[in-house]
């Protein structure tokens, strides 16, 4: 009489799999719980500051106080007496118009420059591309006084167009750098090509080049306006007149000797982030525009 053993192998193999794929899904879960609290503590920190200059801003500093982290009244007091009271309105307009100045001159001159140093070869090629950025590596509080001199001699104090050719200086070095690798990365062929069609230089820098190297534009046009939006030492330096000041400059009104008034400065503060805002996400659609226009095909 034959006896017939049961076949445990198969059945243990596939309780070995059950196990695997129960710690490897249990493995899945918690790399995801570990992403998810390590994103969680890293926008915590981001936000953080942007919640507490907004709960400032918009909370009444007499009732509730700055170290409020949640707002115990609701007003908007301290953005009237920044706008009234605190002249922010001429401020805004001035840093406008310095910024607009700078990001102008910077992406022209950035632009021109890059096709210059990246299309045509000349003597001291290389020599002009090191002092580009041995330029960019000095200390701007090491520029603060030559800079005011030479704006002192040309008689541009306190003005808003000699403010705005020291930004597009300070601004050029990096912008050249940044526009020269986009320039360098269009194919001469797709220049030659336009040539002969029967092109001319103006027609396919216009139709051609530029929208190739419109992202490098755009990153221009941040910076610069960065530049020209944030900068404090040198616009309190040359502006020795409150109705010139920028809103960097004009932020330190609401800070006094022996205490400073958080409410009116959490207040400026959100208004000078706004037209940072509003111009990235301007700039964004033609970056996203110059990507798609400036594709080759094949």
């Amino acid at each position: 009489m034959e006896t017939h053993t049961p076949d445990t192998s198969s059945g243990a193999w596939e309780a070995r799999v059950r196990a695997s794929r129960r710690r490897g899904g249990t493995l899945r879960v918690w790399r995801t719980v570990g992403k998810a609290a390590g994103v969680s503590v890293l926008l915590f920190f981001t936000l953080f500051p942007v919640y507490f200059m907004l709960m400032s801003a918009f909370s009444d500093s007499t009732t509730s106080g700055t170290g409020a982290l949640l707002p115990t009244s609701f007003t908007l007091d301290n953005f009237v007496y920044v706008m009234t009271e605190g002249n922010f309105g001429r401020y805004l307009r001035n840093s406008l118009t310095v910024a607009g100045i700078t990001v102008a001159f910077a992406c022209v001159l950035s632009m021109l420059a890059a096709v210059a140093v990246a299309r045509f070869r000349f003597r001291f090629r290389t020599a002009v591309l090191v002092m580009i950025l041995i330029v960019q590596m000095v200390p701007l509080e090491a520029l603060v006084i030559p800079l005011f001199i030479q704006v002192r001699d040309l008689q541009m104090l306190n003005t808003v167009i000699g403010l705005s050719i020291v930004y597009v200086a300070l601004s050029l070095p990096l912008a050249v750098w940044m526009m020269r690798g986009f320039v360098a990365a269009v194919p001469k062929e797709v220049e030659e090509a336009a040539y002969i069609d029967g092109a001319t230089w103006p027609q396919m820098f216009w139709k051609v080049l530029f929208p190739l190297v419109a992202p490098g534009l755009v990153a221009t046009a941040i910076f610069s306006f960065i530049v020209a939006w944030n900068e404090f030492v040198l616009a309190f330096t040359f502006m020795t007149q409150s109705t010139n000041y920028t809103v960097a400059v004009g932020l330190r009104q609401f800070f006094g000797q022996y205490a400073n008034d958080w409410g009116h400065v959490m207040a400026a503060s959100t208004i000078i982030t706004i037209p940072v805002m509003v111009f990235f996400i301007l700039v964004q659609r033609w970056m996203v525009s110059g990507l798609v226009q400036g594709a080759v095909k094949g």
